[in-house]
């Protein structure tokens, strides 16, 4: 993978709780850090243009002008219907056409996996793209892929099979890990616990673990999805995402307790003072603006979903992620690993299949 390899990212400019202000202040800061990057940036011409007159990096964005805004309140279904005019859409046509290598976007995370899913399409042998994310952990890179996070409620072994593909080939292109290790979310480790298309999908990822370049761990539980036994956490996206907001909720409260503990009185104010350092290391390791980024696996194109309420550290993070994939020519990694799953699933036992 080339660092310096020239690349467009397509972004939409006007999703996201913020606004476009703090979509266009990300940008600039993560084109400061990546020279070989240019910007197809969508949104209201007039809105962008001034947060980019007169800088240095002027030249390497293009704004394409779209008159309409994706709320976060859209259904998807309006957007499909509606939803051609807006800066989402024409942000996701870009990658279609092939003008950039990814898209990302701070807005609907269902209307925009709706419009990439009808404009991009879904990869071969995938029924249900997923979202994926990094989990903070224990582990040496410091993170741990989770998929899916939302994208759809519902999965069967099938989709679980594929889940565990595209999670070990995003974890070999996303963190550099070699043959990542897999596990399976139930609400036991022994064989005998969970539902029946969890257990049918255990033995269906094992077999693919070979030719998937994975090591499968079997069932793992919700309290190792932070830990270091396992690299990717593969579940449906009702659990992921119930997991996900429960994790960023107590990530809140915690550091909300700290605050309110460290104020409380002259001595704890003397122990912050004292611990500031650590406080600020510890923090840097969970900040989830460092990580912002849920990653949409499955389709024809690689697209990206900023938190809607990042800030501009959380967008160029983002932008990041987007670049790193770009230039590792994930997407098409993605579809070569997606393409021989349908003939895992043929190879393997009957009884698997059931």
């Amino acid at each position: 993978m080339s660092q310096d390899r020239s690349i467009t990212l397509s972004v939409d400019a006007m999703g996201g709780d913020q606004g476009p202000a703090i979509v266009a202040e990300g940008v600039r800061k993560f084109l400061s850090s990546d020279p070989a990057t240019q910007v197809l940036l969508h949104g209201q011409r007039e809105i962008l243009e001034p947060h980019f007159a007169d800088t240095q990096i002027a030249d390497r964005v293009e704004i394409v002008h779209a008159t309409d805004v994706v709320a976060m309140t859209d259904k998807p279904s309006n957007v499909m219907r509606n939803g051609k005019a807006t800066s989402m859409w024409s942000a996701v046509e870009a990658l279609r056409d092939r003008r950039a290598e990814a898209c990302v976007s701070c807005g609907n995370t269902g209307a925009l996996m709706a419009v990439s899913m009808i404009r991009l399409r879904k990869a071969e042998g995938v029924n249900r793209p997923a979202i994926a994310c990094l989990w903070p952990s224990r582990n040496a890179q410091g993170f741990n892929v989770m998929l899916d996070v939302g994208a759809d409620i519902r999965a069967d072994q099938d989709d679980l099979l594929a889940y565990a593909l595209m999670g070990a080939s995003y974890a070999r292109n996303g963190l550099g890990l070699v043959r990542p290790r897999v596990g399976l979310l139930n609400v036991g480790t022994e064989e005998h616990k969970g539902r029946a298309e969890l257990k049918v999908a255990s033995e269906m990822i094992a077999a693919a673990a070979d030719k998937g370049d994975f090591d499968y761990l079997g069932f793992v539980e919700g309290g190792d999805i932070p830990s270091a036994r396992v690299d990717v956490i593969v579940t449906d996206g009702f659990t992921g995402n119930v997991a996900l907001k429960t994790g960023e909720g107590t990530a809140t409260l915690i550091s909300g307790l700290l605050r309110e503990a460290f104020l409380s009185s002259a001595v704890s104010k003397l122990a912050a003072l004292l611990s500031r350092a650590a406080m600020s290391r510890l923090k840097t390791r969970i900040d989830p603006r460092q990580v912002n980024g849920g990653v949409f696996l499955g389709l024809n194109g690689l697209v990206v979903k900023s938190h809607g309420s990042a800030d501009a550290t959380g967008v160029c993070a983002a932008l990041s992620l987007a670049a790193r994939l770009a230039r590792s020519d994930f997407s098409e990694r993605l579809a070569n690993r997606i393409a021989g799953a349908s003939a895992l699933h043929q190879d393997a036992p009957k009884e698997i299949k059931a």
